[in-house]
């Protein structure tokens, strides 16, 4: 072996311990970062799905409907608010994947003849200044006092009765299908 290939040969190994080294360093603080935020994180997550629940219930309530939630699975909890022992109006966090860009989350709260009280969206990556406008108030109050069950809980292009968001009708239907979907399992739940 020359001398100009034992330096390369000691280079390389020397890079790639180098490398190997950084990656490991890297790894153990992203690691590290991850454990020691994980659960302020989660914490403020579930701090924003208890305010999204008192704001959507409009009933009185003396529990703590976060604490009792039921996971009804698929993505699906319920939150019921009570009075002492009697179940008062019921919240529930649902989704969509058919937003326009993805996922959209909310809690959508529901006396117990099923009509919608509010909803609160709590996760949503829509365009700023567009889909994200279905948080606004103008289009949010449209469905207290709706009836998911009435056919025409849709939007007004689909034959409905509900004003879509200019140039977001897609986040628009997200919203009704995530609440079409808590809806469609309240009324499994309250048939049991």
């Amino acid at each position: 072996m020359t001398k100009e290939n034992k330096v390369l040969s000691s280079s390389l190994s020397h890079m790639i311990i180098a490398m190997t080294s950084v990656a490991i360093f890297a790894s153990t603080i992203i690691g590290f970062s991850h454990s020691v935020t994980k659960e302020p994180i989660q914490i403020a997550k579930d701090n924003r799905k208890l305010e999204a629940i008192k704001e959507v219930i409009s009933t009185e309530f003396d529990n703590n409907p976060f604490a009792e939630r039921i996971d009804i699975g698929n993505g699906i909890e319920l939150y019921p608010a009570r009075l002492g022992t009697k179940i008062t109006s019921i919240a529930m966090k649902s989704y969509s994947n058919n937003a326009f860009s993805g996922r959209l989350e909310l809690i959508v709260g529901f006396m117990l003849d099923g009509t919608i009280n509010g909803y609160k969206i709590i996760e949503q990556k829509e365009t700023p200044g567009l889909g994200t406008k279905v948080t606004e108030q103008k289009f949010s109050s449209q469905f207290k006092g709706l009836n998911p069950e009435n056919e025409s809980f849709k939007v007004r292009q689909d034959g409905g009765e509900i004003d879509a968001v200019t140039s977001a009708t897609i986040s628009s239907r997200a919203v009704i299908d995530a609440i079409s979907r808590a809806y469609n399992k309240y009324i499994i739940f309250s048939n049991i």
